[in-house]
Order: structure tokens, then C-alpha cells, then sequence
């Protein structure tokens, strides 16, 4: 395993995923950037510790400390948008969400697209695969989990605020509906705002990994942060990102241990071996 990647196996049928979370970049991409902290802005802040509990149920989960802007490993590796006719960020963003420029002078080249892909979306996704393909192999279903998180409002990507759960699997096609219907319930009962197939759908991982029909059945979580941190109205480099408080944080991460728990009951609830 690299020092980058994270992958810490349980044996119970549910990966959660954090392909968002790293802040990490590389000295050579750092010095072509047009700041640091905007090229960390976006990341998936402290959500890896939001599900740190993800770990005492018997989850296996796989992370990467790569920061977005170097690789987006949620994206298409073909470069096809995710969302067409929509504002989404590429392969290797060449804006932040807001649509500030995130390079000095040129963006990243089809070489060096290329060489990030080879040097760390691969890795990520040859690991995920590989503890889907263990998992499956003991268990007549498997559920994949990707775990997100997103300022509540960013014009350029959305109208409004986003609902505090965002649940995304691509319309139907990446899961069992009883699992989406298990989810959608436990953020119903939470009292929170929630939304199925809204903004997001599910981004590549969910889409590219959904096999129902052989036993995987992927689901997307989108979360606004302002169920788990403080968010200012105007991020900036002296409030942005906010420190991650548990005690701030329990009420959601009451309702996440929920969702996973139900994850779990439908994962060993029925059987999809053919």
C-alpha cells in the first residue's frame, strides 16, 4: 500500500469510501497552483472522522490523502461529465467549485492527466475493486458507501440550499430500491431535509461499482456541512475550514450510525450469489 492510501479492511459486507477527503499535494502540482488554500477548499472537510465509527461495525474503508484538485477519483477517467448540460469540475479540476481559476498559468496537459491517472486514480480504484471482490466472495451482497460532503450553498452548482442528505444512486440503477428505501427512511425520521437523486446522483464510484444484479449495490451520500461544522457565509483562509467538534457533530453522527446500521441489515437480509 502507498502512503497516501488508506485502506483498513473489517468483514462485514459494507466499504465506505473517501475519495475526497486528502489535502495532499504533491510539490510540483503545489508550485502551479494559484493558491494552496484554494486548492483545498473544496475537499470532503473531516468527513473521514464524521464515520470514524465506521470502523467498530466491521466496515472496511478506503481513503486517499490526494487532494481533489491533483485527481478527482470520483470523476470519469474518459473526462465524460458526470452531470451534462450542468456545471461540474473535470478529471483534474482546472476551477473550484466557485469558479476560481486553480492554476497560475496553464492547466494540467493530456500527459500529465495521464500521469496523475497512472500514478493515483488507478491505485485508488485497483484497492476499492479489490475489497469489493473480497467481500463479495463472503457474502451474498455487498454494499458500497461513498461518503461526501459540500457547503450548503454554492450558486455555480446549485440554486438554494441543499437538503442535509443528499442521497444519490443514479436513479434507481446502482441499488436494490429496498436499500434506498432504508436510507431515504432512517434521514426521514432524522427530521432533517432530505433528497433522493436530487444535485447529486452519484458520482462515478456509485455509478461505475452499482451492479445490483451481481450482488454490489452502490449509494452516494452527500452531505451539507452544516449538519457537522460551523459554516461562514464567506469562506475564507482565516474561517475555512472550521475545526471538527464531536460534540457539534453527534446529532448527525447519531443519524449516520443509523444509515450504516441499516446498510448492514439489508446487506444480510437476502442473497444475490448466482
Amino acid at each position: 500500500m502507498t502512503d497516501w492510501l488508506h485502506v483498513r479492511r473489517g468483514a462485514a459486507p459494507l466499504i465506505v469510501a473517501f475519495p475526497h477527503t486528502g489535502t495532499a499535494i504533491p510539490d510540483a502540482v503545489l508550485r502551479t497552483l494559484s493558491s494552496p488554500w484554494l486548492a483545498r477548499r473544496d475537499a470532503d472537510w473531516w468527513v473521514d472522522r464524521l464515520y470514524a465509527f465506521a470502523a467498530d461495525i466491521g466496515a472496511t474503508t478506503v481513503r486517499t490523502d490526494i487532494s481533489r484538485t491533483v485527481i478527482d477519483v470520483n470523476r470519469d477517467p474518459s473526462g465524460a461529465s458526470l452531470y451534462p448540460g450542468q456545471t461540474t469540475t473535470e478529471l483534474c479540476p482546472t476551477t473550484s467549485f466557485d469558479g476560481d481559476p486553480l492554476y497560475r498559468a496553464a492547466p494540467p496537459d493530456a500527459a500529465e492527466i495521464a500521469r496523475r491517472t497512472e500514478r493515483y486514480f488507478k491505485p485508488y480504484h485497483t484497492a476499492l475493486a479489490a475489497e469489493i471482490a473480497r467481500l463479495r466472495a463472503a457474502h451474498g451482497r455487498v454494499v458500497l458507501y461513498d461518503a461526501h460532503s459540500i457547503r450548503s450553498r454554492i450558486p455555480r452548482l446549485f440554486d438554494g440550499e441543499l437538503p442535509q442528505f443528499n442521497i444519490g444512486t443514479n436513479g434507481g440503477a446502482t441499488c436494490a430500491a429496498e436499500l434506498a428505501d432504508a436510507v431515504v427512511a432512517r434521514c426521514g425520521a432524522s427530521g432533517m431535509g432530505h433528497v433522493l437523486n436530487g444535485r447529486f446522483k452519484g458520482g462515478w464510484t456509485t455509478r461505475h461499482y452499482g451492479r445490483p444484479q451481481d450482488g454490489v449495490h452502490a449509494i452516494q451520500m452527500e452531505l451539507a456541512c452544516r449538519g457537522y461544522i460551523d459554516e461562514p457565509a464567506v469562506p475564507a483562509p482565516a474561517n475555512w475550514p472550521t475545526p471538527f467538534d464531536p460534540a457539534r457533530a453527534a446529532p448527525l453522527t447519531a443519524v449516520l450510525e443509523g444509515i450504516l446500521a441499516g446498510c448492514l441489515a439489508f446487506a444480510g437480509s437476502g442473497k444475490d450469489m448466482q
